[in-house]
């Protein structure tokens, strides 16, 4: 078993939010995008005590190397299992795509991502097999998605586009600007013009654009939000594993780190949840 080498957080981290033997799920992302899949988690498993990590510091993940993902993936599950995390959920397709087997490989808990979900509901309402897909570069370029959608169905044709700018404008909160539904038109242009029928959102930022990108790609092409269906999953691995079900704790605070702290922060976090999050800063990078 890989020895688990803790992340020391800053002297701002409030030790006493966390009581000893306290068992949560663990969910991190490269920024508030992956609150989407918090808010699922919290819903469908309102009982269950969760933590959240965003790396609001360090964001955008997409325009970064494997190497430098992989190094971040590693900082932030050790700083999840130190707050007691038994379940990882990588909220972040970047991260998923490249770290994804390695934080399974490396440590003892189980590992869910959110590229395998969003897969599996894609291929389940396509008509066409035309599914496209977009996501940062570093998830595009690690081509997972075409990879697993072609092993899944060898007939699929699948039109992947990466959108580098999304991210930061979800992060600044620019959800309805003028700029932001004109990147959109173009990046999606390519995919509307190859005829896809189903249009898979791998980067958990996305979902908040959702109500631009329907009506850009066409609304009778199905659009793949895979937030619920990790949260699907992990409910449907905890009925099947009653021991772990009973180790995580019931009832208590949900809690939001970030590693940095922003006022576009604090209005998305609101927009995603219809509350005022107590967003939490934190180092994770240790020494």
């Amino acid at each position: 078993m890989t020895q688990v080498h803790f992340a020391r957080a800053s002297s701002s981290y409030p030790k006493n939010k966390i009581r000893r033997h306290t068992f949560v799920i663990g969910i991190f992302d490269s920024g508030v995008g992956g609150m989407t899949v918090a808010k699922a988690v919290e819903q469908l498993l309102p009982e269950k005590r969760l933590v959240y990590f965003g790396d609001l510091a360090r964001t955008p993940y997409g325009s970064k190397s494997p190497e430098t993902i992989c190094k971040y993936a590693r900082q932030i599950t050790e700083f999840l299992l130190n707050r007691g995390a038994k379940i990882i959920v990588i909220a972040c397709n970047s991260a998923a795509s490249v770290a994804s087997d390695l934080l399974a490989a490396e440590f003892p808990v189980p590992v869910f991502e959110v590229i395998t979900p969003a897969i599996e509901k894609a291929l389940a309402v396509t008509a066409s097999n035309r599914i496209g897909v977009i996501g940062t570069r570093a998830t595009i370029k690690s081509n997972i998605y075409e990879a697993k959608i072609r092993q899944a169905r060898r007939d699929a044709v699948v039109i992947s586009q990466p959108c580098p700018l999304l991210v930061p404008l979800v992060e600044e909160g620019w959800l309805d600007k003028r700029e932001t539904k004109m990147i959109l038109r173009r990046y999606l242009h390519p995919l509307k013009h190859k005829g896809v029928d189903t249009l898979v959102l791998g980067c958990t930022h996305y979902p908040l654009l959702k109500h631009l990108i329907s009506p850009r790609i066409g609304n009778q092409v199905n659009v793949i939000d895979s937030s619920t269906a990790v949260a699907d999953m992990v409910k449907k691995y905890l009925q099947n594993h009653p021991e772990m079900d009973k180790a995580l704790s019931n009832g208590g605070e949900n809690l939001y780190y970030v590693s940095d702290v922003t006022d576009a922060a604090r209005a998305t976090a609101q927009r995603i949840f219809g509350r005022n999050l107590d967003l939490i800063q934190v180092d994770v990078e240790g020494n």
